[in-house]
């Protein structure tokens, strides 16, 4: 067994290999640090261009990638990785006015985060996304959420939300891409593909719907959160 894997519990073999792609060393090297601290086994790559041959070679279990790197941008090594890997990518920003364009092009990253970080956030942010990604449907059952799409039905725990068409249309989207956080205009065009006049009150409001029938079937639980200043994402804490 080669570098980059080891044996967990009943002899699987899990993949260790996080791929840190950014250009600023003194970060690359925290990152590199706090990872290898936890049991990974990072790799740090400074220039875009060099990313995918890389990525193809080594097969990691996950990257990290900045968008701001010489020679091709985080942006578009994304949009490449995305036309052969299912890899889990974690973007990473210096610019809050990005995250936008991020969600925007819709690129298949799995998760972002703004700098400046605390690299112990972000090596929870990597172990986050891999049990979401290794456990697949597993982790989703938590709560017992069955999806009736013929009938428009959500049922929660064996018991009906009793959703109506937009409020079905708006769990349905968050539901299927756990974790991804989905802007209002994004919910929008999905919920609303007339393209209607709407405005982000109306998502708010149909949110605050939801959030109530599954408050009332299940008290105490939050499985749609709101990203403040951004939208909103499906998930099971």
């Amino acid at each position: 067994m080669g570098a980059g894997y080891v044996t967990g519990f009943g002899g699987i073999i899990m993949n260790t290999r996080i791929l840190i792609v950014e250009d600023e060393p003194s970060v690359a090297e925290l990152l590199y640090d706090y990872l290898k601290a936890s049991n990974y086994t990072p790799h740090i790559i400074a220039n875009g261009l060099e990313v995918v041959t890389w990525v193809r070679r080594y097969n990691p279990a996950l990257i990290l990638l900045d968008i701001m790197l010489p020679g091709l941008d985080g942006v578009s090594v994304c949009k490449e990785l995305r036309t052969f890997s299912k890899v889990p990518i974690i973007m990473t920003t210096a610019r809050i006015d990005e995250v936008d364009r991020l969600l925007g092009l819709e690129l298949g990253a799995d998760d972002y985060v703004c700098k400046p970080y605390s690299p112990r956030e972000v090596v929870a942010r990597v172990k986050a996304v891999l049990r979401r990604t290794e456990n697949g449907e597993h982790d989703r059952s938590t709560n017992q959420v069955t999806i009736d799409e013929a009938g428009y039905k959500v049922l929660l725990k064996e018991r009906n939300l009793n959703l109506t068409a937009v409020e079905f249309q708006l769990f349905v989207t968050l539901y299927a891409q756990p974790g991804r956080i989905f802007s209002r205009d994004q919910l929008i065009d999905t919920i609303y593909p007339d393209r209607r006049i709407v405005n982000d009150r109306t998502i708010d409001s149909h949110i605050k719907k939801l959030r109530l029938k599954i408050t009332n079937i299940q008290p105490g639980v939050e499985l749609i959160h709101s990203v403040y200043g951004i939208g909103y994402k499906y998930e099971e804490v």
